[in-house]
């Protein structure tokens, strides 16, 4: 079951990955509106399940998020004051930490999102991530909190220095992360040009889309 078809299914761990600069969290933040709305991701995929989502944006003052927000939901005719995205506004975020795990833990099963939406990964923790017992740990704990709460979690990360593997095996750091997803949506860069493409545990992929 989709929660966007052809995007991301229903209650799925993921990862938005892809190099600097290449519109991972305009993706994501589209992908949260879509959910928020109901309407078609990039104007193309069909939203199956509408819901509130639960964003944290890391990067970027609150006055910057909320005019990429304003900026898509304008593009889609869409009411502003009326999408249910709950933003998080705390300053620091460590979730690899039990404490704020716990306080976490208890905003999503306060208000149950159909999607939650963490950008960048590398923000919200301060585990190595070429350490696989420290990222199999956190990330054990976003699979927890997913089956726990029936919500989809969408993480959005960096590629590390080796562009030339392809995928979801040029993220940065362990390969448990790519092991992990359920869904890994991946940008590429290419000049002035997007590719897109969506690689899924228990769907067929699909794309590249440009």
């Amino acid at each position: 079951q989709w929660l966007i078809e052809n995007l991301w299914l229903a209650e799925a761990v993921g990862i938005v990955g892809g190099p600097p600069r290449a519109y991972k969290s305009w993706l994501a933040l589209d992908m949260a509106v879509s959910v928020a709305s109901g309407s078609p991701c990039l104007g193309t995929f069909p939203v199956h399940r509408s819901g509130p989502v639960l964003l944290y944006a890391a990067e970027g003052s609150d006055s910057s998020l909320r005019s990429r927000l304003e900026s898509i939901t304008r593009s889609r005719q869409i009411d502003f004051t009326s999408l249910d995205v709950r933003v998080i506004t705390v300053d620091r975020l460590r979730l690899d930490r039990a404490q704020d795990q716990e306080r976490f833990s208890a905003t999503v099963a306060t208000h149950r999102p159909n999607l939650v939406v963490l950008d960048p990964l590398v923000r919200i923790h301060g585990a190595d991530e070429n350490a696989s017992s420290a990222v199999a740990a956190l990330l054990g704990y976003f699979r927890a909190l997913q089956r726990k709460g029936g919500t989809s979690i969408l993480l959005v990360h960096h590629t590390g220095k080796n562009l030339s593997l392809r995928t979801g095996y040029s993220l940065r750091g362990s390969s448990d992360f790519y092991a992990w997803t359920d869904c890994l949506l991946y940008l590429e860069r290419r000049q002035e040009q997007r590719r897109l493409m969506v690689e899924h545990r228990s769907a067929p992929g699909s794309g590249p889309f440009n």
